[in-house]
């Protein structure tokens, strides 16, 4: 009988020295899409990002759970030599870090949670939006066009005034997700599917590290509503709203986003805020 073998790590980037800050993607995205923040942030932090397995670039079949994408980060920063983290997680991204952070408390200094929310209940705007999304990617899985999907997402993802400044880079973009394989609206399919039922607040009682939550003024997917839902669930938790900007605020709002995650960092970890 064959061994079995331990899946390959997750593709990875590395950038500066300092303190560990990991930067965790939101569903539909790639690590590249954090380039602007994370290049403000390298000047002061030693900054990973990584692809969850079932984006573009990690290998392997994505977990069915929360808990699997966060053994995936562990076994990342077991590799690379970090004991302890500050963490920033953006939609998808931050409900793996809530995961993390409740179930590995030891590893995770700081937890900040970008764009997202404590819970989606059955029949909820949220609820019904995943459902559309599950959706989008079995058709697109089975032949259809794909960029279809970003159709569904794109009102809900992008603030009105970033969709009429960009439009052409969005119609790039729904070409480029058109041409994507049908393994990868699989694996969207399944990133939704370890959604279903979404109540974090069990978790978010577990975090005892300092907390952030940053909104975003105009998000359609999770409203203001969620931020300040989540900051409730989480003691001490400190809310900052960035005006102007959608659910894809690490896009929209990049150097705001920077700023706010730099000034918490060091805050908490007493470094003092740079100027």
């Amino acid at each position: 009988m064959r061994p079995t073998l331990a899946p390959a790590v997750l593709t990875h980037r590395v950038d500066g020295a300092g303190t560990p800050l990991l930067l965790l993607n939101g569903g539909l995205m790639s690590f590249t899409v954090w380039e602007p923040v994370a290049a403000s942030l390298a000047a002061r932090h030693r900054v990973i990002r990584c692809d969850f397995r079932g984006q573009l670039l990690s290998p392997g079949e994505p977990p069915a759970t929360l808990e699997g994408h966060a053994r995936d980060v562990l076994a990342l920063l077991d590799q690379l030599r970090v004991d302890r983290v500050h963490v920033a997680g953006t939609s998808f991204g931050a409900f793996v870090g809530v995961t993390l952070a409740a179930s590995r408390p030891e590893r995770v200094a700081s937890l900040a949670l970008v764009a997202a929310t404590d819970r989606v209940e059955r029949g909820s705007g949220e609820d019904k939006l995943g459902a559309a999304l599950r959706r989008a990617c079995r058709v697109a899985a089975e032949g259809a066009d794909g960029g279809q999907l970003l159709d569904l997402l794109a009102r809900q993802t992008y603030s009105p005034e970033w969709l009429t400044a960009r439009s052409e880079i969005l119609l790039l973009r729904r070409q480029q997700m058109a041409s994507l394989p049908p393994s990868w609206f699989r694996g969207v399919e399944r990133f939704l599917d370890a959604l279903d039922g979404l109540d974090l607040r069990p978790e978010l009682a577990r975090v005892r590290c300092p907390a952030l939550v940053l909104g975003a003024e105009l998000d359609r997917t999770f409203p203001l509503e969620c931020s300040r839902a989540l900051a409730r669930s989480l003691s001490g938790a400190t809310l900052e709203i960035v005006a102007g900007a959608g659910h894809a605020v690490v896009v929209e709002a990049p150097d705001r986003v920077a700023q706010i995650l730099e000034s918490f960092v060091a805050r908490v970890s007493g470094e003092g805020v740079p100027i």
